[in-house]
């Protein structure tokens, strides 16, 4: 299996850049409704047309208990039907779900594979939990593909194979229904606290205002997650005795 700094070295080679990862991602989930018969206008955020061009560089100011963005101004649609995701009364939840934890964290698709192709803030801020062992990334199987296709439309089906290999030994799997966003879905279900989008309307107040509603979550661009990660701080809420510092090698 290749270490991440392999697979690094090897996605540099196809000069993509984190709008390239957007617009992929953006034309993989609207492909995905349109052959579901999706109206992309009454289920933003829902289902797997949530996605939207944002950029990386965008500072996200937000206070470290709220999960808020810099959109104050999303979809209506995108808010309220996220928040529908992470509904109180769902028979699909498991009921072995793990407690929300600060130390578990989803990173949609278009982080996952701007963190392979770019040398930026989706790096900077997985590297945080790819270096410590007592985190964890969920990750739902449709999250992965999302990943994965994305990666293949813009490489080739080696290297997104070889990195599907690589993120699976390192994810937490999780299950979601159908048709559910699938960062949210996985987040919901797997007791992440945070998530780490590109999607403006994910990271937009509003919606962080709805899903904290129903359970506690963050969902903040990257850039920001990597700015607020303290593992030092961090580590006495989910380990016993002193933080030990990092203990793994986040590239391999």
């Amino acid at each position: 299996m290749d270490t991440w700094a392999t697979l690094f070295d090897r996605a540099a080679a196809f000069d993509v850049d984190g709008d390239d990862v957007i617009a992929t991602l953006r034309t993989r989930r609207e492909g995905d409704d349109a052959d579901a018969g999706v109206d992309e206008d009454t289920d933003a955020g829902v289902d797997e047309d949530t996605d939207a061009g944002v950029d990386e560089d965008t500072d996200a100011e937000e206070d470290e208990d709220t999960d808020t963005g810099t959109g104050e101004d999303a979809d209506t649609e995108a808010r309220g039907d996220a928040a529908a995701t992470a509904g109180d009364d769902d028979p699909d939840r498991p009921a072995d779900t793990p407690d929300p934890s600060p130390a578990r964290v989803v990173a949609d698709a278009d982080v996952l594979a701007a963190d392979l192709f770019v040398d930026g803030y989706a790096r900077d801020a997985l590297d945080g939990p790819r270096a410590h062992s007592w985190t964890t990334l969920v990750a739902s199987d449709a999250l992965l593909s999302d990943a994965r296709a994305t990666v293949a439309a813009l490489s080739n089906d080696d290297l997104a194979a070889d990195w599907r290999e690589r993120v699976a030994a390192w994810r937490e799997p999780v299950a979601q229904p159908a048709g559910d966003h699938p960062a949210l879905a996985s987040a919901y279900r797997g007791g992440a606290m945070h998530v780490l989008s590109l999607d403006d309307r994910l990271t937009a107040a509003g919606t962080g205002a709805g899903l904290n509603d129903r359970f506690p979550v963050s969902v903040r661009e990257p850039r920001a997650f990597a700015a607020l990660f303290d593992a030092a701080s961090l580590y006495p809420t989910v380990c016993d005795g002193e933080y030990p510092g990092p203990d793994r090698d986040p590239r391999e």
